[in-house]
């Protein structure tokens, strides 16, 4: 975690950190870097002004589907964390490149951390792997990943040698909290949703909300020029052993088991696809690199 000594406290009060895409994720690293850093926020939504405002955070109204809204992020940040989501349809991510031709106008930008997904390495059939692993992506929406990953690393190549800028990406997994929308996995329980059969079932991999903003805030100052990390913690379980571990720690009924077959036929194309990818991941270079200590490494330490 980013943790600047008192003699530097002036020039990191300087420190304009733009954060683009600030849902949950977003607002808990924000909440690291206030009141060290000036922290603004760039929203599509008005709505979300002046809750952004309420938090201590600068909002700037703009859409990564229009360049024409983009204009003043030009020489604003000396820091970007992007954690929006590419479109919902294609094999590509234009708005990363919108994003990126805004911030090329006046320079300036120091580091840039772009929020991607695991999901580019599509099913490793369970294999163990660090970051040097080749991506092959099974889906539209791994493939827009990987390609605005591409253009992250691109974009940081040709300003490394402009400006000295670093951009590195951060692989995610799943995202989970217990007071995190849509990442309390007691609600996927509490639905009943089938899990896979110990014969057909997957190894996931996961990060605790709070973990994951820490991460964040490290590789925006700790993150090498081009570099790949993977944010997951130490878990290493299969699907089934989660959802399990989950409704007996919360004394809840357990899902019940299907084979392959049967999920095929009762679960969203969705859900299906998380089901089908298998895959084990090390996280060194978040230890070493961006000397991240886990708050909670295992599941079982985040969610008691």
């Amino acid at each position: 975690m980013f943790n600047p000594q008192p003699a530097r406290h002036t020039r990191f009060r300087q420190t304009r950190v733009l954060i683009v895409g600030c849902g949950d994720v977003g607002l808990r690293a924000a909440r690291q870097l206030l009141p060290r850093c000036r922290v603004l926020a760039l929203t599509s939504q008005p709505g979300k002004v002046q809750a952004l405002r309420e938090a201590g955070i600068v909002p700037l109204v703009g859409n990564l589907d229009q360049a024409a809204s983009l204009g003043r992020l030009a020489g604003l940040a000396t820091h970007v964390l992007h954690l929006a989501p590419p479109p919902g349809a294609g094999a590509t991510d234009p708005r990363t490149g919108r994003l990126l031709a805004a911030l090329s106008r006046r320079g300036g930008v120091r580091s840039l951390v772009y929020g991607s997904t695991t999901g580019v390495y599509g099913d490793a059939q369970g294999a163990l792997f660090d970051e040097t692993r080749a991506v092959a992506p099974a889906t539209d929406r791994g493939r827009r990943r990987v390609h605005a990953e591409a253009l992250v690393r691109w974009w940081g190549r040709r300003e490394v040698m402009a400006s000295g800028t670093r951009a590195s990406v951060l692989r995610i997994p799943g995202i989970y909290a217990l007071d995190r929308e849509g990442g309390d996995p007691r609600d996927r329980v509490r639905r009943g949703s089938p899990l896979l059969r110990h014969e057909d079932d997957v190894y996931t991999n996961h990060i605790h909300a709070d973990d994951l903003a820490r991460a964040c805030v490290a590789a925006l100052w700790r993150g090498k020029s081009g570099r790949v990390v993977h944010a997951c913690d130490d878990t290493d379980m299969r699907m089934g052993e989660y959802f399990d571990w989950v409704a007996d720690h919360f004394g809840l009924p357990r899902s019940p088991r299907v084979s392959r077959v049967e999920a095929a036929a009762s679960l969203s194309p969705m859900q299906l696809s998380f089901m089908s990818e298998s895959r084990r991941l090390m996280n060194r270079r978040l230890k070493s690199e961006l000397k991240l200590r886990l708050r909670y490494p295992s599941i079982q330490i985040g969610l008691s």
